[in-house]
């Protein structure tokens, strides 16, 4: 015979799968449901834990619990690489300008009447072309740091720069001290590689570092990810105080430090990087998916020498190689300034945009930086983030809630707007149609 509280299980899943209780509502209490259904206040909350870990309800502390958006894709859309034609995406950010196709028709027409293509051809070394790393090595001090090339390993892309990182420094099991919210793609690797989150709660100017300074005497982290300049979803750039802070419990409790650096870019005039306040732990991970060109696939991690093998590991046992002719095609444009060219016109192009948000969504409270690609837009207490994605999908446009972003048990209502996919009469479209919705679920 089934279980009572199986039963009651069942059917309120049931009931939620056929849309009798649709998303956004809030179920009675524990105390309420243990009252109507004659159980005990402990078979109540049992009750919802076993919808919870279905993913057919969330509870928030103090608010309640709440039926979840189940028609929504897995990840709310960040998972997908695509999205229909006729859908303004403000999910993914891919920034590109106009001219870039013509740049890589030259690049490519120049490459076929010089230099050794038969070169290209051939298996390249694990870490990359010495000529290549020399040239990321230019561009990086830039961004404050000074690394000699043969600490520069060349990978396909930011997100595997992160994962050789995990698969080199970390094992399965291993404690990550992250941000109550970050970037998605390392939630992701977290996942795939086993480690466990362990979230710091955030403030408005970057994590809250009392909090991380207990955490580490609490438990045994093996390793901070940290987005200092540039923070993905929030915007912000930590200060050189903060930094010299992180550092120093870094140091304290012997911690990797894995510094993403993707959108690092568009912050001009920032602190130095931990790659250079703490070069003897610090993996320091970028590319050029955001500054050039999503679909290059290039990137570089700086990591100390003693860290080397075990990162030149993973890329043998990953990819083998970067692909030597996208590494030649960005090293070209790294030496001739066309990189640096196109960074300039980015942070003009994110400035732009975000003018165009605060002008759109101007009621609204959110938070930025001014150079971002990014809105990170919390909702009042009576949203659902799940109900705006839903009605603006249905409007044909793609935002995420935070959920991709959050590594917390209570995971805040807020949207995520990419800004850098669409053009300029799109984006202001888009933003007319998300301030609507959001001010009509603020009166329904």
């Amino acid at each position: 015979m089934k279980a009572r509280y199986k039963e009651i299980v069942d059917e309120y899943a049931a009931a939620i799968r056929l849309g009798e209780l649709t998303a956004g509502t809030r179920l009675p209490t524990h105390r309420v449901l243990a009252a109507t259904r004659r159980i005990s206040l402990a078979t109540a909350t049992r009750v919802y834990a076993e919808l919870e870990k279905m993913g057919l309800v969330s509870g928030e502390a103090g608010r309640g619990t709440f039926v979840r958006e189940i028609s929504l894709p897995a990840g709310l859309g960040m998972d997908q690489q695509v999205v229909a034609t006729d859908v303004v995406d403000l999910n993914f950010n891919y920034p590109s300008l106009p001219h870039q196709a013509e740049l890589l028709r030259d690049a490519l027409r120049n490459l076929t009447t010089s230099g050794d293509l038969e070169s290209l051809l051939r298996y390249q070394p694990h870490a990359g072309r010495q000529n290549d790393r020399e040239a990321i090595a230019s561009w990086l001090t830039g961004f404050g740091l000074k690394p000699a090339a043969e600490n520069i390993l060349i990978v396909n892309g930011a997100q595997h720069g992160l994962t050789v990182a995990a698969m080199g420094m970390l094992r399965p099991g291993d404690v990550v001290a992250v941000d109550a919210l970050t970037y998605s793609g390392f939630k992701a690797l977290a996942t795939l590689y086993q480690l466990e989150l362990a979230p710091v709660p955030v403030t408005s100017t970057g994590p809250d570092l009392n909090a991380l300074r207990q955490l580490c005497k609490r438990r045994r982290i093996k390793a901070i990810y940290t987005m200092p300049t540039l923070h993905n979803p929030l915007g912000w750039v930590l200060d050189h105080a903060q930094r010299r802070e992180i550092t120093g419990i870094a140091r304290e409790h012997d911690l990797v430090i894995i510094e993403d650096a993707a959108y690092a870019y568009l912050a001009e005039r920032s602190p130095p990087p931990f790659a250079l306040l703490a070069p003897e732990r610090t993996l320091y991970v970028t590319g050029f998916a955001k500054n050039i060109a999503a679909g290059l696939r290039v990137g570089a991690v700086v990591c100390p020498p003693a860290f080397r093998p075990a990162i030149e590991r993973a890329i043998r046992a990953t990819v083998w190689n970067t692909p030597s002719l996208m590494t030649t095609l960005v090293a070209g444009w790294l030496q001739d300034g066309t990189i640096r060219r196109l960074e300039s016109l980015k942070r003009k192009d994110a400035r732009q945009r975000q003018a165009l948000a605060r002008e759109r969504l101007g009621s609204l409270d959110y938070v930025s930086h001014e150079n971002s690609y990014f809105i990170w837009l919390p909702l009042a207490e009576e949203i659902r983030a799940e109900q705006v994605v839903r009605q603006l999908l249905n409007q044909h446009i793609s935002v995420s809630t935070a959920e991709p972003f959050s590594t917390a048990p209570n995971v805040p209502h807020a949207i995520r707007l990419a800004l850098g996919s669409v053009s300029l009469d799109k984006l202001k479209m888009a933003l007319d149609k998300v301030g609507e919705v959001i001010q009509y679920q603020r009166y329904i």
